[in-house]
């Protein structure tokens, strides 16, 4: 137990056995702990993914995709990617913690828009992007 977050064992949580509401709940017992709600306005909170994911992006830039491939085989470099992909998270959930966006069914309800906007024949193997009236 860290602090007063729910996960039974954070050492030995894994995405297979990790539902998460129990993610949400962590992400908002630290911060109520830390008396941060006062700060995590949807606004602050946006801010916040996009400037993690800012910190993930530098990890990659500049690089040729044979040296992105060896970041991942670093476990000094795979650790750092692995704790700003986690900053990401951490705002995405504390996002959806505190403004009742249930993830879940947000993430299920974009595949099916985007299913419908990216049929499999007309985009199999293709990178390139669909305008709304294309698909």
């Amino acid at each position: 137990m860290f602090g007063t977050i729910p996960l039974q064992d954070p050492m030995k949580e894994s995405d297979s056995s990790t539902r998460l509401q129990a993610l949400k709940d962590a992400v908002r017992g630290f911060c109520e702990e830390r008396d941060w709600d006062r700060f995590h306005g949807a606004k602050e909170l946006a801010i916040g993914i996009s400037t993690e994911a800012g910190e993930l992006l530098e990890h990659f830039r500049f690089l040729s995709d044979s040296e992105v491939e060896s970041l991942f085989e670093d476990p000094q470099s795979h650790k750092s990617i692995e704790e700003e992909l986690a900053d990401v998270l951490i705002f995405v959930l504390r996002f959806g913690q505190k403004y009742e966006v249930d993830l879940s069914q947000a993430v299920m309800d974009k595949l099916a828009a985007n299913a419908r906007r990216y049929p499999v024949e007309a985009t199999r193997g293709s990178n390139r992007k669909m305008g709304r009236e294309e698909a």
